[in-house]
């Protein structure tokens, strides 16, 4: 396959051990057609984006044409999947081409999701239709504007050729960023095959790329479970705060980096409903949003169950340490959690008072199905002095709203700050605009019918989430009955 020198390729993961890996080349692409190529997002991995045609990206970002020094390879993992342990899953459907270095100093990995089979795919065919590489695409941009630590989209390429599904669908190619894709599912895999040293190499490569200051410390891979676990703690905090739902958080869809990885069956919250599932395979509830926080906790009681032969005490101290880092977990999310939702009320400081007074809107929220993001913004406005009557529109049922907003009021008045002041805060982490099912829905059947003008312009509202900007004040309404999206899907 031909190849061309775009990136300055540094494979660390590509130099470990040959069980970690194996070669996979990407299928190609029939008739290869750009989609979208993130220009800010390639300059800030030191690419030169006018350096090449739309039809060059095309090439390359479909697997025609590879950067010289391309790695090339699929990543092995398992995982638990809704509980239940694989032993063998890895990269199906993606093809890590390399890792570079960006301007900030750090290490990237570059992957082709859709490419083709790979020695990992279980019969299947590698490919990606375009719907889920167009919801990966604007998901994981609107994460990465909503401040929230994820993979990125780097392009986005029609492949010419049908994908066969329920239907036959376009196939496409999504070009993902990550910190590194290195899953609990990775430990996992040389666990479930007792592997220690294989372990051991896995985790020092993880200090390494990710968590260097850890590499001197005297117990490294405990230190390491809890600074994983911390960055987790904070990663679904601030899921919450947004209303996100990430939909399969099985431990194969669990970066150690700390990263959101995997937008299959997501979607973000319209009324506010704590037991809300969107994924159509979630038929228990298992990744229902207020469940997130104790899902995460369990993955990462997998995680500390592969790492417990490197802990370097009996059997039984290794337990009790795990154990003791494992419940750190809770106190932790609670103290992230709260402080997101202190600021989402535009509350300073800590007071005994302010998990009650948390609680108690959401509750309000739920019983008066409340749009989570219009509420907390509309509070925004209500703190700079709007009438409530903004903020009790959100509810079908406003009783006991007044009570509380009496309660919030008394608390902010003790910060000195003022009205104007305490709404810009607010509105800095309430956003206006997040990417709705419904309108995610209405980019990808417009795409599907070779239409992506919907696609572009939802893309460019979602830039901007913090600001109400008149050319996208459509995209902050809530749905009508008829345009609600119930139900996502992986696209696997």
């Amino acid at each position: 396959m031909e190849r061309q020198a775009v990136f300055a390729f540094d494979n660390s993961y590509r130099r470990l051990p040959e069980r970690f890996f194996r070669p996979a080349e990407p299928a190609g692409a029939r008739a290869p057609r750009l989609i979208r190529f993130n220009t800010g997002l390639a300059e800030t991995l030191n690419l030169d984006p006018a350096a090449a045609s739309d039809e060059t990206l095309a090439a390359i970002f479909s697997g025609n044409s590879l950067p010289e020094g391309a790695a090339v390879i699929a990543m092995a993992y398992a995982g638990h999947q809704f509980g239940n342990f694989v032993p063998q899953l890895g990269d199906g459907r993606a093809i890590l081409i390399g890792e570079v270095m960006d301007r900030d100093g750090q290490r990237r990995d570059i992957q082709l999701k859709g490419a083709g089979a790979t020695p990992f795919s279980r019969n299947g065919d590698g490919r990606a239709a375009l719907g889920p590489v167009l919801r990966e695409y604007l998901v994981s941009e609107a994460m990465h504007a909503l401040k929230i630590p994820t993979t990125r989209a780097l392009a986005a390429v029609m492949t010419g050729e049908a994908v066969h599904r329920e239907t036959k669908l376009p196939g496409a190619v999504l070009t993902r960023v990550a910190a590194s894709h290195i899953r609990i599912g990775t430990f996992q895999y040389f666990a479930a095959r007792g592997d220690v040293e294989a372990i051991r190499t896995l985790a020092d490569h993880v200090i390494a790329r990710h968590y260097p200051a850890l590499a001197g410390v005297e117990q490294p891979y405990l230190a390491l479970f809890s600074a994983v676990a911390t960055r987790q703690a904070d990663l679904v905090a601030r899921w919450l705060s947004v209303g996100f739902i990430h939909g399969v958080m099985n431990t194969d869809n669990m970066a150690v980096s700390g990263e959101t990885i995997d937008f299959g069956p997501c979607a973000f919250l319209d009324e506010y409903d704590p037991r809300k599932v969107f994924s159509s395979i979630d038929q228990r509830g298992r990744y229902a949003f207020a469940n997130q926080p104790g899902i995460a906790q369990w993955n990462l009681a997998r995680f500390a169950e592969t790492l417990l032969p490197l802990f370097g005490g009996s059997e039984e101290e290794n337990v009790e340490a795990a154990n003791g880092a494992l419940a750190a977990f809770g106190p932790v999310f609670q103290t992230f959690w709260l402080d997101r939702f202190r600021a989402k009320l535009g509350i300073a400081g800590e007071a005994a008072g302010d998990l009650d007074l948390v609680n108690s809107l959401l509750k309000l929220m739920e019983a008066g199905e409340a749009d989570f993001t219009r509420t907390f913004r509309a509070l925004g406005k209500v703190a700079g002095g709007a009438d409530i009557g903004l903020l009790a529109t959100e509810f079908t049922d406003p009783t006991g709203l007044d009570d509380w907003l009496a309660r919030w009021q008394q608390r902010g008045e003790s910060d000195g700050r003022t009205a104007e002041a305490r709404q810009v805060e607010m509105e800095a982490v309430n956003p206006a605009i997040i990417p709705r099912n419904h309108r995610i829905e209405a980019a990808i059947q417009a795409g599907l019918a070779g239409d992506f003008s919907v696609f572009e312009r939802l893309h460019a509202a979602l830039q901007t989430p913090y600001v109400e900007d008149p050319e996208f004040v459509a995209y902050q309404r809530k749905p009508e009955t008829a345009e609600r999206v119930e139900r996502t899907f992986c696209g696997t």
